[in-house]
């Protein structure tokens, strides 16, 4: 029925190639045949591209013509439709009092067809005039026919949106600047069985990533009390990229349903790239992905944070933890106000590739602000609070004498820190690299598409094309890959013979309870440079482990005998009672009254008494089997007892009086309470 109507509108002239090189084009309009002039240019000056689109345009105004209310209707709308085809760079527009005068004289009865007049064919518009048209200027013609120069309309008419890409107006679409217009759908550059391939590609991905951050997550879940600040924002960070790997799986299953709006052959539009947030699903696509794509960017920061506060002003781990809801709030309030912005702003788009909905993929400016800087920023504050907080570890390591196993736990946990952090800069400075690439050759391809499909498109093809290129999938593969495995370096922290003991102890229905996490541990109990100044040479090194800051700033709460001794007052309840207990606190007391008297001898005579540690440290794997056996509780008990009243003999001249007055239970534990504050 629609090719019946054109054949009425439109002179059938099948040797008449389309206007996409914009020469001076017979005119095959039948409302405009017989007219002064034979040759017009497309578009005309209603924004129409081809004469089959004029024609369907002026189908409203054939009852008037034909009913002839005005006499100069007829060349007033072949004026607009159907211009004249002037010398080059000079476009002739009707009078203003040609148009005042019929519409004038037609307004009657378009109101009888209710019809209005148009928007864009107001009077205003044209210029205040009163000659004929075509003027006689407009029909001067070059003297030499062979000379097509004053016959062809040569200038740069950019983007024209074709009708197949055209959607409502209230929608607020825009591509390539224009308004009310899409991307076509699946993809403007690719064909099917690139984009058939690379959705596999992505969904494999998605479903390791997801397999890892997932796994990460319920690690922690099995012992949420092993992943403490300064680790503990690696488990956010892996939440964000279980997330992230979901919504990549959905759009894998989902393929193009939701970023990409349906085909409407009746309106003769194709399927276009989903826009703003009228649709709903990729709405939710979008948020989820960005938010969680920005937070994971965030906790990594944090992460850095963290390890900065532990390695150069010597936080611990309960310091830190009381900036935990400073932390959230930062991590999740700078994402979410990002996505209300967007959400505000319009900027959502449908991505036909991967099938999910994020923003910057037609848009470049929304790319630059709200991806590449937020990223970039990232990078440059964890990058530089990183290698700050290396440098101090290392420092530390260097210039402050350890014990060769707790110097081997150290540089054990300046690599894992370091690794970690490669793992996670490469794949994230990849993707910043490809969209920095996209955002860069973005203009070049869609010119390069313009080019290629305008005769398709009927269309205005671009004006001196200076340079061409088309993305290669690979970029895109590369882009997909690297935002996914950016979240998969989580497993490497928590990837341990820790972690298979917890998980077949789980699967097994029982649970084990651990001590310290060794990273967490090294941190917390770096010696005291001034203490490694005044120890002698062979004598123990007493490190002490810090405690909770109101302030900010580090404290330094107990040694790590007395922490040791602490620990042991759970089994000797268990198996000895009150007494047990109260021997503990006495040893606790007398160990510390020898430190301090053993320290005050090597300040004054430099002699060569050996200070004792009160207990050996324990392991983290081995000496919690030891301590639950009764046997040994007791036994070891009685030889830190024992030793500790040898050694507060010794020194009973120079230790306060109160340190070896044994007392009461509540009388220990003033002494052991001003002690440790001294401390």
């Amino acid at each position: 029925m629609i090719v019946n109507l054109l054949d009425l509108l439109v002179v059938p002239t099948p040797a008449i190639e389309s206007h996409s090189e914009f020469t001076c084009e017979p005119i095959r309009l039948r409302m405009c045949q017989d007219l002064p002039y034979n040759t017009t240019f497309m578009p005309n000056l209603l924004n129409h591209y081809d004469q089959q689109t004029a024609a369907l345009a002026m189908e409203p105004f054939h009852p008037m013509v034909n009913l002839m209310c005005s006499a100069d209707l007829r060349m007033f709308l072949c004026a607009l439709y159907a211009p004249v085809c002037t010398e080059y760079g000079r476009v002739s527009m009707p009078c203003r009092s040609l148009c005042q005068q019929a519409k004038d004289e037609c307004n009657k009865l378009m109101e009888i067809f209710g019809l209005a007049w148009p928007d864009d064919m107001e009077c205003s518009r044209f210029p205040d005039c009163d000659e004929p048209y075509p003027r006689p200027e407009d029909l001067v013609t070059s003297s030499d026919p062979t000379d097509q120069s004053s016959m062809t309309v040569q200038r740069d008419y950019g983007f024209w949106c074709p009708r197949e890409l055209k959607v409502d107006p209230d929608l607020g679409y825009i591509f390539m600047g224009r308004k009310d217009c899409s991307a076509p759908c699946p993809s403007m550059f690719f064909n099917q069985q690139e984009l058939t391939f690379t959705r596999y590609f992505i969904g494999v991905v998605s479903i390791i990533c997801l397999s890892a951050t997932l796994f990460t997550f319920l690690t922690f879940l099995i012992d949420v009390t092993r992943f403490r600040y300064p680790e503990r924002p690696i488990i956010f960070y892996a939440v964000c990229y279980v997330m992230v790997s979901l919504v990549f799986f959905l759009g894998f299953l989902l393929e193009d349903r939701v970023a990409c709006n349906a085909i409407s052959p009746s309106q003769f539009r194709a399927s276009t790239i989903t826009q703003g947030s009228h649709n709903k699903a990729c709405t939710l696509l979008f948020m989820v992905l960005y938010f969680f794509t920005m937070a994971g960017s965030m906790w990594w920061v944090i992460l850095t944070i963290t390890w900065f506060l532990a390695a150069v002003p010597k936080w611990g781990s309960e310091a830190i933890e009381k900036k935990a809801l400073l932390f959230h709030a930062v991590a999740w309030g700078l994402p979410g106000a990002l996505t209300v912005t967007l959400l505000a702003l319009n900027k959502i788009e449908g991505d036909g590739i991967s099938g999910v909905c994020f923003i910057g993929l037609y848009d470049i400016d929304a790319l630059r602000w709200f991806v590449l800087a937020p990223l970039c920023l990232n990078v440059a504050v964890g990058v530089s609070l990183l290698l700050v907080g290396i440098v101090a570890l290392n420092r530390v390591r260097m210039e402050i004498p350890l014990e060769k196993e707790n110097q081997t736990k150290l540089v054990k946990f300046m690599i894992r820190m370091g690794v970690f952090s490669v793992l996670y800069l490469v794949p994230l400075l990849t993707v910043i690299g490809c969209y920095l690439y996209e955002h860069t050759y973005r203009n070049i391809w869609e010119t390069t598409w313009m080019e290629e499909n305008c005769r398709r498109y009927h269309i205005p093809c671009p004006y001196k094309v200076e340079q061409t290129s088309r993305p290669v999938i690979v970029l895109f593969l590369i882009k997909y890959l690297m935002m996914l495995v950016v979240g998969i370096p989580s497993v490497f922290w928590v990837g341990s013979k820790k972690t298979c003991f917890e998980w077949a102890s789980f699967l097994h229905g029982h649970r084990h309870k651990d001590g310290v996490n060794e990273s967490r541990q090294v941190l917390q109990e770096q010696p005291d440079f001034a203490q490694s100044l005044l120890r002698e040479p062979n004598t123990p090194v007493i490190r002490k482990s810090r405690g909770t800051s109101t302030q900010g700033t580090s404290t330094h709460a107990s040694s790590t005998h007395l922490a040791v001794l602490d620990d042991l007052d759970e089994p000797v309840r268990t198996h000895h009672g009150h007494g047990a207990s109260t021997r503990s606190k006495a040893s606790s007391v007398h160990s510390k009254a020898s430190y301090h008297g053993s320290l005050r001898r090597i300040r004054d005579d430099r002699s060569d008494t050996m200070v004792y540690r009160g207990t050996e440290q324990r392991s983290f794997h081995g000496s919690m089997p030891r301590l639950d056996h009764p046997l040994s509780t007791h036994s070891s008990l009685h030889q830190i007892d024992a030793r500790s009243r040898h050694s507060s003999q010794r020194d009973v001249s120079e230790a306060p009086p109160t340190l070896i007055t044994h007392g009461t239970t509540a009388s220990d534990s003033r002494v052991s309470e001003n002690d440790g504050t001294s401390a």
